[in-house]
């Protein structure tokens, strides 16, 4: 696909001036003076300049810019959250479509339904269905958009009682690739329904989602507990064993890492291996209590932040650690269980890294997200016990490949022990083999085949690409 480091060398002003007169929201060239920060993205490893950055204020403004990026034969690439860790929420050269400012929110408190807007962030959107107690499995750093997030599947801390993000979409409006909108759901468009979840972006820009909402809060037991990493070993196995007889109201993660300057650890651990336990219950504060009671209890704390608290708190607990403007580097594996040769060499992994921020993340799984067959929707990976995210973060770019080949061998040293496939949100490889094993087999042809019906010449190609049978 044709792209250009300059709309205006290939278009002419013309054309862009009758693109401007069609939109009801804002073009963003080169030369305008906030061009630098609109073409900013989440992470900082991609540094990429668009030619064109296309605010949509509406679905009518999405129609028209990839009729647009279609018919010029520019590259395109979709932003709402702009968190793509692989870098597919910006471009060079080409037509970034930015729905960030597309918002809009509608609860039904007594369906228990709520159609949001695919700009909206996890923050935005559980503000609205908090105030009655409601809520969906969310992102775990609540600036994420709430659309890429869900198109990959979206592991959040209601897990394993509500499910993956994707499991609650009741269906959603899509633009496809010749600018046409459909409603995707299990009884319209229902291969595109089934593609989308799991499937992320391919198959057109996703402009607004209808979401099955779950009581949840707005009070909740959760949060954090730190143990020093002279613990380690016991901490991690004690939590795995804690794992095998989990309520299932209980979603829980394991983090090994390097204890930040924060004044909740004693300073003589900051800069030092600490083991995080965080969890959420989704359920009452009492039963909450009891139930998380064990993983308070692993060895001896530096730090318990467990107990109530809103359900909003938690969803944005880690966003001061999480901020734009660093290097960020992600994979991830998928692990049938968690034996005592697969934490040692986490352990070792992790020991052998350089990167100011590096952390390994362990995703208890099961529950609810196990209970629904794997040939439902595109995310197959059903019988995953646990999710491993490698990380390696910089604040600035010295040093950053070689951090990026520590997670790489990271991931290579845990091989033995996983299942194979990948969780695409938790990735920056996106090559053709790469993408192609993230999926089982069957998966991957099904999504080949939606691929083909709904764009069969590869116009959404940023993101972890389905090509098209037709297109190399």
């Amino acid at each position: 696909m044709a792209t250009t480091a300059n709309a205006r060398e290939v278009i002419g002003e013309a054309t862009l001036g009758e693109l401007e007169g069609t939109l009801r929201g804002r073009l963003v060239r080169p030369s305008d003076p906030d061009y630098d920060q609109a073409r900013l993205v989440w992470n900082a490893a991609h540094d990429r300049r668009p030619a064109l950055i296309i605010r949509c204020a509406g679905t009518a403004d999405v129609m028209r810019a990839v009729e647009f990026a279609r018919s010029e034969g520019l590259q395109l690439a979709v932003r709402s959250g702009a968190h793509s860790v692989a870098g597919f929420s910006t471009c060079d050269g080409g037509v970034v479509i930015d729905i960030s400012s597309m918002k809009g929110i509608r609860v039904d408190p007594i369906a228990r339904r709520a159609v949001a807007q695919a700009g909206l962030t996890w923050a935005e959107f559980d503000h609205e269905t908090q105030a009655f107690g409601l809520a969906v499995t969310g992102g775990l750093v609540s600036s994420t958009g709430i659309a890429g997030f869900t198109l990959g599947g979206g592991i959040g801390w209601l897990l394993r009682e509500y499910g993956l993000t994707c499991d609650s979409l009741l269906s959603a409006d899509v633009v496809t690739a010749d600018g046409q909108l459909v409603t995707a759901s299990e009884h319209e468009h229902p291969d595109l329904f089934w593609a989308l979840r799991g499937g992320g972006g391919n198959f057109g820009v996703v402009t607004s989602m209808e979401f099955r909402l779950h009581p949840v809060g707005p009070l909740v037991f959760a949060g954090p507990v730190f143990y020093a990493g002279a613990a380690a070993v016991e901490v991690l196995r004690g939590w795995r064993d804690l794992t095998e007889t989990m309520p299932d109201q209980l979603t829980t993660l394991a983090n090994i890492l390097i204890a930040p300057p924060v004044p909740f650890l004693p300073e003589a651990v900051h800069g030092q291996l600490v083991v995080g336990i965080l969890g959420v219950y989704a359920g009452s504060v009492e039963d909450g209590a009891k139930a998380a009671q064990p993983l308070r209890t692993l060895g001896e704390p530096l730090a318990d932040l467990m107990g109530p608290m809103p359900y909003t708190a938690m969803q944005s607990l880690l966003d001061p650690l999480w901020t734009a403007g660093a290097q960020n580097y992600f994979t991830g594996a998928l692990l049938g269980g968690l034996t005592d040769e697969t934490i040692d060499t986490l352990l070792a992994r992790h020991a052998s890294g350089r990167a100011p921020i590096r952390e390994l993340h362990l995703h208890h799984c099961g529950g609810a997200m196990a209970r629904v067959p794997a040939a439902a929707t595109a995310f197959a990976h059903r019988n995953a016990a646990y999710v491993l995210n490698i990380i390696a973060r910089s604040p600035d770019r010295e040093g950053f490949p070689e951090h990026v080949g520590w997670a790489r061998a990271t991931h290579r040293a845990v091989d033995p022990w996983t299942t194979g496939g990948a969780y695409v949100n938790f990735t920056s490889e996106s090559g053709a083999d790469k993408v192609q094993a993230s999926y089982p087999p069957d998966t991957y042809a099904r999504l080949v085949a939606v691929k083909d019906r709904y764009d069969p010449t590869n116009l959404f190609q940023l993101n972890q690409n389905i090509r098209p049978s037709g297109r190399s």
